[in-house]
């Protein structure tokens, strides 16, 4: 059951050089007996098993962050890069649609996303190709919980500029009125997050860079302000309130704005998870993450009953550390080969 699994993190794809795996999987998913498999326009690995008018997007990304990890297996743990995040949740898509095989009345489009890693270009290209009655997000959770959630996100580089004084002058410099804006601003946090209790909830604030110039007659400072977003923050909200806090100083958006995302607790897809968690022996857990994953991009615009799904311990994404239990990794193709068959098999 693990030959996906190996061979998916056996092709190394950070982002931006996703081909090779992409290829590797259309070629692996055809040979499990998918419907179909192919390339789309965005270079995201697709494959089709069954042409019933209610579909099941289930949807994981295949490229992972640069650092090549040496492929091995050492005992019960299978060694690579993207090992956890997140080929084993895409391989164990691909596995558990190839057990559940065709069901009548149904589709189940699997998807291996470019460019998750950097700003979603696969999952950005996808979110209008499909509108599934359910989906599944890829991300590793552990095989015996569930995520209801991500927080959003909103980057920003904030210019503090000033005209050139003597060092003698005792004029305020560029750079410490942006130390004075910084502080405003995680004061502004701070506050915001004093009656919060869940992680979930808050605001979580960073400084990423500070850096400095002048020249003739003017010095800047600018810092590089990251933030992740609670689900009654927006972006927008968060610019606007940015703005309002630095005074003029000039706020610059930077990337794609992410808002949070919060799924239904209480929806048949949920049910079914329980239900396919069970049978494996596991009690259902349910998490709410503090990153951002394509959830974030997909779910608004599909408006149906989703999750985050996949095996692997979250804590090892992205370190030279990173490896996968091939035991978990089973318990995950079962857990979601049940919990599809129960799904289509309550809701068809």
């Amino acid at each position: 059951m693990s030959e996906t699994l190996i061979g998916l993190v056996s092709q190394y794809s950070p982002s931006g050089q996703e081909r090779g795996a992409v290829e590797w999987l259309v070629t692996r998913m055809k040979s499990l007996g998918y419907d179909d498999a192919f390339i789309d326009a965005a270079g995201n690995a697709v494959g089709l098993m069954g042409n019933g008018a209610r579909q099941v997007v289930l949807l994981g990304h295949i490229d992972t962050v640069p650092g090549e990890i040496k492929v091995e297996q050492v005992g019960d743990l299978l060694y690579g890069r993207g090992s956890v995040d997140a080929k084993g949740p895409l391989a164990s898509f691909v596995d558990a649609v190839a057990k559940v095989g065709v069901n009548e009345g149904w589709q189940f489009v699997v998807i291996g996303a470019v460019e998750e890693e950097r700003d979603s270009e696969g999952a950005r290209f996808i979110v209008n190709q499909y509108k599934p009655d359910f989906a599944i997000i890829g991300e590793p959770n552990q095989w015996d919980r569930v995520s209801l959630g991500y927080k959003g996100s909103a980057w920003a580089h904030v210019t503090v500029k000033r005209g050139q004084a003597h060092t003698a002058s005792g004029e305020e410099t560029a750079a410490e009125a942006a130390v004075e804006v910084w502080l405003r601003i995680k004061a502004y946090v701070d506050s915001f997050n004093a009656d919060k209790q869940k992680v979930f909830d808050k605001l979580l604030l960073t400084l990423r860079g500070m850096d400095s110039d002048s020249n003739d007659f003017e010095q800047w400072a600018r810092l590089k302000i990251g933030v992740r977003l609670p689900v009654e923050v927006s972006p927008e909200d968060w610019y606007l309130k940015l703005e309002e806090i630095v005074g003029g100083e000039e706020v610059e958006k930077v990337g794609f704005p992410v808002p949070a995302w919060k799924c239904e607790k209480n929806s048949q897809l949920v049910r079914s998870f329980l239900s396919g968690i069970r049978s494996q022996g596991g009690e259902p857990r349910f998490v709410y993450k503090t990153g951002t994953a394509d959830l974030n991009i997909v779910a608004p615009v599909w408006q149906c009953p989703a999750v985050v799904y996949g095996p692997g311990d979250s804590a090892l994404d992205h370190t030279p550390n990173e490896h996968i239990s091939l035991d978990d990794y089973k318990k995950a193709v079962d857990v979601l080969s049940a919990t599809l068959e129960k799904l289509t098999g309550v809701s068809g």
